[in-house]
């Protein structure tokens, strides 16, 4: 892996251990002040790189989707140009602001008496065409295609006439317009059918600014809040998905989609398990996964049957006998899955793990990573102020080499995917990520459980290596760079980005 010599990893031979990444801080947008209250509809909902990773979106509580580009480089420029300006794959990178719309407002359905909020559940970028970008973002009801584009601003150089001759210049039509030439009062010839001095008007586009187009509005396929979306590879259709069903949509159509999963039980007191996560195979345009609250992922082949309820595999790991509790199937509900861009991998999020499945292994998952075991002993305060309910998102680097994930205090974790690697870092959302690390850090599946804080505190505590940990802050969303170690994560309404 390091040398031409090493051979390639395979199922008999380990790979190489990979060298610890030293993560930096990069940048921060919308940093709170100290002492400063953060509007709930400020706080960052929804994060995702588009395909080349030169583009950042972000959603929020208030329906605001927000777009950053990056800057420290550009798609024109050659090698040998990169080379002589130093690019480098360590330069520090850089985005900047480039434009926000207001995506979904607040709605009513009088119909169920529901109020509809705008917050932005989820943000995909499509393909881009002819300089323009293309992204879904969805509330709870409501997915809506934009188009965001730069477009020239338009500027009269120049008048039609040359008032600087007099107030006689441009003599009234009727006088001037028809006749032989002769001379007009400023001292200049009028010919048959002109004007003293003519000027044509210049048009000139000396600034541009950026447009967002809503282009179609997908509405009314979803009885419950949607959860998901995902855009195929095909670049034609995607997928939205609430508790109980998925739908296909074409982009081009908007008043019509195709139920392709529906697990409500013609009974709902017999409803078991629900739909939590659904994704799109990055390369495969006939293969889709999606998650439960059972902790189960299934895989679904399109070309099978139109209604695609009996799936190809199914991924799950069974409980040990007698470790059953009343927390068991709360904790084991999957929050979010993510299919590594190969396609060979999924990662999923559960409330306490983190699992890596093989797609040609359903065995089981071929790692787990524990988040926050710390925080065992401590699930019936956690089910009582609701946070076992919160749905922390994951992601993998574009190498499939490591995974990351959020947890409590702002902190998120990541773990090196490679065999018989237990590098974990532990990373705060400051300007210092690394201040919270331990001189020795261990796994967090193997650390000792360490009692928490005082008897009835609700949101502190104190974490398996002596720090104090807050429910009150949790960093749920994050995105790694399709191509580079760099990460962007949400804590409350700052955005804030690292590299390695």
């Amino acid at each position: 892996m390091n040398g031409a010599a090493t051979p390639e990893p395979t199922e008999a031979s380990a790979p190489t251990p990979q060298a610890p990444l030293e993560w930096r801080f990069s940048q921060v947008f919308g940093e709170r002040g100290t002492g400063k209250d953060v509007q709930d509809v400020d706080i960052i909902s929804a994060i995702e790189f588009n395909k080349s990773g030169h583009h950042l979106a972000t959603g929020d509580r208030g329906g605001r989707v927000v777009l950053f580009e990056r800057t420290d480089f550009k798609d024109h420029v050659s090698r040998k140009e990169a080379e002589k300006a130093d690019y480098s794959i360590s330069r520090h990178p850089e985005f900047r602001y480039k434009t926000e719309f207001q995506s979904h407002e607040p709605e009513f359905d009088y119909l169920k008496s529901l109020e509809i909020e705008e917050k932005i559940n989820k943000i995909k970028w499509c393909q881009e065409t002819n300089g323009a970008s293309f992204l879904l973002s969805t509330n709870d009801k409501t997915i809506k295609f934009w188009k965001v584009q730069e477009k020239k601003v338009k500027k009269i150089w120049d008048m039609n006439m040359d008032t600087s001759n007099g107030p006689l210049n441009g003599s009234p039509a009727g006088s001037t317009m028809c006749g032989s030439s002769k001379l007009v009062p400023n001292g200049g010839i009028l010919k048959h059918g002109g004007l003293p001095l003519l000027r044509l008007p210049v048009v000139t586009s000396q600034e541009t600014s950026l447009a967002a187009n809503c282009r179609r509005v997908y509405a009314h396929a979803h009885d419950y809040h949607i959860n998901s979306i995902s855009n195929n590879s095909d670049g034609e259709t995607f997928i939205s998905a609430d508790d109980l069903r998925i739908n296909l949509w074409n982009l081009e159509i908007s008043n019509q989609s195709f139920n392709i999963v529906d697990v409500k039980p013609t009974n709902m007191e017999d409803l078991t398990e629900v739909i939590t996560c659904a994704e799109f195979h990055p390369s495969h345009c006939n293969t889709l996964a999606y998650s439960s609250s059972k902790g189960s992922i299934r895989l679904v082949d399109l070309r099978q049957s139109a209604l695609c309820d009996t799936h190809s595999k199914l991924f799950e790991q069974h409980e040990a006998p007698g470790s059953r509790s009343f927390f068991t199937e709360i904790i084991a509900s999957i929050s979010d899955i993510k299919f590594s861009i190969d396609g060979r991998h999924i990662l999923s999020r559960d409330y306490m793990t983190l699992k890596l499945w093989d797609v040609n292994m359903n065995s089981g998952p071929v790692a787990t990573f524990q988040v926050h075991e710390y925080l065992r002993p401590k699930l019936c305060d956690l089910y009582e102020n609701d946070s076992i309910f919160d749905k922390f998102e994951c992601c993998q680097s574009g190498d499939g080499l490591r995974v990351a994930t959020g947890s409590y205090s702002n902190i998120f974790r990541v773990f090196n995917c490679s065999a018989g690697d237990d590098e974990v870092t532990t990373l705060e959302a400051t300007r210092s990520p690394t201040r919270r690390q331990t001189q020795n850090p261990a796994r967090p599946m193997r650390s000792t459980i360490t009692r928490g804080g005082r008897r009835g505190a609700e949101n502190t505590g104190i974490d398996a290596n002596g720090n104090t940990y807050d429910l009150s802050t949790k960093l749920l969303h994050l995105a790694w760079h399709p191509t580079e170690n760099l990460i962007a994560c949400a804590a409350a309404n700052s955005l804030y980005m690292y590299y390695a």
